[in-house]
């Protein structure tokens, strides 16, 4: 796979165990489809782990700069693999790599993405695709996480809910305050019903192994047959 070593051009703290990083491709052109992945560490280390690319191709593009969800530690530290995650230090990118992407092609299709932890990075890259590609298509979200202030990204996709661009779903497994209006506990069929319009619905389901491993069945029991899963922790 391709080796760069691209600048941070922006570093900004999107949950309170998430950094959302910005990589400048310095007018290099850099294709992937939605969805994939690339192995970030150290310039000149062998060590370099595998992180989704959370901007569409389409915002690449445009804005030239690659962004990815790192899940960091109550120090800041996402471990010994990355350095500092300051503005400015350097980063070795290897890839893109990766399957778990959108079909070549579909551009008026009922999506509907489920997302849990980080694992809303290589979602968020499909469903922004899906929106200015695809302006027939129906999308749907359903995201998860431990406490409503761990749902990243989370002002965007409320704002294209209230724009009707998606359907939005949000759950936290944790905590919750008194006033939340999303649901509490693990996601299941009720609220995945309403989204789900059987055979028409392309499915996608990335996060931690419990919700990777769950959310198809109860997709398929739905009447759902095409799901497209990814494991991701966090």
């Amino acid at each position: 796979m391709p080796l760069l070593t691209l600048p941070i051009s922006a570093s900004r703290r999107a949950t309170p165990r998430n950094l959302a990083i910005r990589l400048d491709l310095g007018g290099r052109p850099f294709d992937f489809l939605a969805g994939q992945y690339v192995l970030l560490g150290q310039p000149g280390a062998d060590d370099r782990r595998p992180y989704s690319i959370a901007s569409a191709p389409t915002e690449v593009a445009a804005a030239g700069e690659l962004e990815f969800l790192i899940q960091v530690d109550e120090h800041g530290s996402p471990g010994p693999h990355l350095p500092s995650l300051a503005p400015g230090r350097c980063l070795a990118v290897e890839g893109p790599a990766g399957t778990f992407t959108l079909p070549a092609g579909l551009t008026d299709a009922d999506f509907l993405f489920v997302a849990g932890g980080t694992g809303i990075a290589p979602i968020r890259s499909m469903l922004v695709q899906v929106l200015a590609t695809g302006p027939g298509a129906r999308v749907a979200l359903v995201h998860a996480a431990r406490s409503p202030e761990e749902l990243s990204y989370a002002d965007e996709f409320r704002a294209l809910a209230r724009q009707g661009r998606i359907r939005l779903v949000e759950s936290v497994t944790r905590e919750a305050p008194p006033g939340w209006q999303g649901v509490r506990g693990r996601i299941a069929a009720p609220h995945l019903a309403p989204l789900a319009v059987g055979a028409r619905t392309l499915a996608f389901v990335c996060g931690p192994d419990s919700l990777v491993e769950e959310i198809p069945r109860v997709l398929a029991a739905l009447g759902v047959s095409s799901t497209r899963t990814e494991q991701w922790a966090g």
